[in-house]
């Protein structure tokens, strides 16, 4: 009957599993368009209409008429005939161009990365023009915060001087207002994904002027997430040491309702960044000058039913800039990879607090990071991630020695003394509390700790966890090969025994996926099972010879580097048993036969109705 029920419990899990893949397939997000890599030099910048005007803008002047957000205008002007001019952008690991139309960074391109592990794939595009379905670009500007001082808007044809921007060559664009105040940005960009913008404001005019600048990333859509709770996509900032996130789900909820505000998060603060997070991309703002408080935003930005998202940062006060003088505002702006290294480099080197933070290491940061350091040491030394993991899981071994060797040898000793153990529970089956007393009393005459079985997959979780986090984070992993068809660790084994390993053309469900490294996977765990010892309940027994099957499709759609590394720990873990458990076995045989009965349990009772024989009845 047991048998019967358990069998009915995995056939309705596999219903419920297969009714899901077809609901998920069905209702699943549609991908956002391609981005189109643009090599023009000039690339037209299609105008749209400027969102509602949301309210309350960092710094805004109380009294003042009420300013548009950063980088919109409250009037939307008629298309541009003329096409913009653009300044390409370019060092070794990024191509792109600026829009002298606007000021923004509207194309980039990342050289070292590409869309998927075919060597013709496109590069991925992070960055593309406004208008289009996947715009995502960032922009430099001013709000009028006195109301009459006319700056700089999205329609705005800007000078450009020098080009084209690179390392060690800036270019600077300038603009002029028609009433003496005269606009001014100067754009450098460094080897590897950092810009810096040094925006200025001089006065010729008779009268003072009121400005605030700011810097902004803009996305005119809701990018497609992936959805994992371990991993963060959406805004993220570290604010005066405290780090914020909030995923585009719930930056709509708070948007609406707090719509009047037109944000769903902002805040002052001395030091700091924001910007939006993708699994292995970043676009974050943060100011250049370290004296100087700044306001970050997140904001919500409904239009026509489609959600768009904005970055910005500007400073905690507008400028007041008196006849004759000058003010500016210095920004920094990243767009590129999250690179470990690149992110601690900046943070370091230029004072970006917590900017490592922007990789989604979790809680056991101090575990996962530290792991993440070992296996590219171990990369550098071998040059394939997999190999890397293959000997960190190896030194990770030698290290938990003792810890294991402790634990294998009280469960071979619970093996040895498993029928000792049975006819404990037979004798006192109607007694639990003596069974459990002679139980115990059992443990301490053979030296057990049945709790020590327990320790190598206590000492195995964390390290699991911390391996999948930097498996799944970090960028370094995306797309490194192993041996044969592992072309990319960071994802699942693409080969499937439900399709003959490629033989049957047929596109199963995700829960069918059942891959070579999984199968091997499960075998390992089968055979490591077979040398602990047997629960003593028959429902245990049952769950536990269930287990590497249960086992084998759950890891089957997880990264191929966690399931290699599974597969390696057992196969460890197999020999290191074997061999400890031979040795106990070998010990424990060459002692000399216990006297007394089985541990604490009393002597079997005399023959002969208790009379005594023997030499004892001799002498009595």
């Amino acid at each position: 009957m047991d048998q019967k029920r358990l069998l009915a419990a995995i056939a309705l899990s596999v219903g419920i599993l297969l009714l899901f893949e077809m609901w998920n397939r069905g209702n699943a997000p549609v991908p956002p368009p391609r981005p189109v890599a643009t090599q023009q030099a000039d690339v037209p910048l299609p105008a749209v209409p400027a969102p509602a005007t949301p309210q309350g803008v960092p710094g805004a002047v109380p009294g003042a008429p009420q300013a548009a957000s950063p980088g919109e205008t409250a009037v939307t002007a008629a298309p541009p005939a003329i096409p913009a001019q653009r300044v390409q952008v370019e060092n070794t690991r990024v191509q792109g161009a600026l829009s002298a139309r606007g000021l923004s960074l509207d194309q980039l391109i990342l050289r070292d990365y590409r869309e998927t592990v075919e060597r013709d794939s496109p590069n991925v595009t992070l960055l593309a023009p406004r208008g289009r379905p996947e715009g995502y670009f960032a922009q430099w500007g001013w709000t009028q915060a006195d109301g009459r001082t006319p700056v700089p808007d999205n329609d705005t044809d800007w000078t450009i001087t020098g080009g084209p921007l690179g390392p060690d060559s800036p270019v600077t664009f300038r603009w002029e207002n028609g009433q003496g105040q005269i606009f001014q940005a100067v754009v450098w960009l460094d080897a590897n994904y950092m810009f810096e913008v040094r925006q200025s404001v001089e006065n010729t005019s008779d009268q003072a002027v009121t400005v605030l600048p700011w810097a902004r990333i803009r996305r005119e859509r809701t990018p497609q997430v992936q959805g994992f709770f371990i991993l963060h996509e959406g805004f993220i900032a570290v604010q005066d040491g405290r780090l914020t996130e909030m995923t585009y789900s719930n930056g709509r909820d708070q948007g609406n309702s707090r719509r009047a505000l037109g944000s769903a998060w902002e805040n002052e603060a001395a030091e700091g960044w924001a910007g939006l997070s993708d699994k292995y991309w970043l676009t974050a703002l943060t100011r250049l000058d370290s004296n100087e408080r700044i306001r970050s935003a997140f904001r919500h930005i409904p239009d026509a039913g489609v959600d768009r998202w904005q970055v910005d940062i500007a400073p905690a006060a507008p400028q007041l800039i008196a006849p004759g003088q000058s003010a500016g505002f210095g920004s920094r702006l990243f767009a590129g990879a999250k690179e470990v290294r690149l992110l601690d480099d900046y943070r370091d080197r230029l004072q970006i607090q917590d900017f490592d933070k922007a990789i989604d290491f979790g809680w056991f940061y101090f575990i996962t990071k530290p792991f993440f350091y070992a296996l590219d040491y171990l990369f550098i030394l071998t040059g394939n991630f997999g190999v890397a993991i293959l000997i960190f899981t190896l030194a990770l071994k030698i290290l938990f020695f003792p810890l294991a060797n402790k634990a294998y040898k009280s469960m071979s000793r619970m093996r040895l003394v498993a029928p000792k153990m049975q006819e404990i529970r037979e004798r006192y089956k109607e007694d639990p509390q003596k069974m459990q007393a002679e139980m115990m009393a059992l443990y301490k005459s053979e030296k057990i700790n049945p709790a020590s079985g327990c320790l190598p997959i206590l000492v195995q979780i964390p390290v699991f966890f911390a391996l999948y986090k930097v498996l799944f984070v970090t960028i370094e992993m995306r797309h490194a090969p192993f041996f044969g068809w592992i072309r990319d660790l960071s994802d699942m084994d693409p080969t499937n025994a439900f399709t003959l390993f490629g033989l049957i053309p047929w596109d199963p469900p995700l829960f069918l996926h059942l891959p070579v490294w999984a199968i091997l996977m499960g075998l390992t765990m089968f055979v490591q099972q077979k040398l602990n010892p047997q629960p003593p309940d028959p429902i245990q027994q049952k769950i536990f010879a269930w287990l590497p099957v249960i086992f084998t499709f759950m890891l089957a759609s997880f990264p191929a580097g966690l399931v290699i590394y599974w597969t390696w720990n057992n196969l460890l873990s197999i020999a290191q048993q074997w061999y400890i458990m031979r040795l106990d076995a070998k010990a424990q045989a060459a002692k000399p036969p216990a006297q007394g009965g089985t541990g604490g349990a009393p002597p079997p009772a005399p023959k002969g109705g208790g009379k005594l024989a023997g030499p004892a009845a001799a002498k009595k």
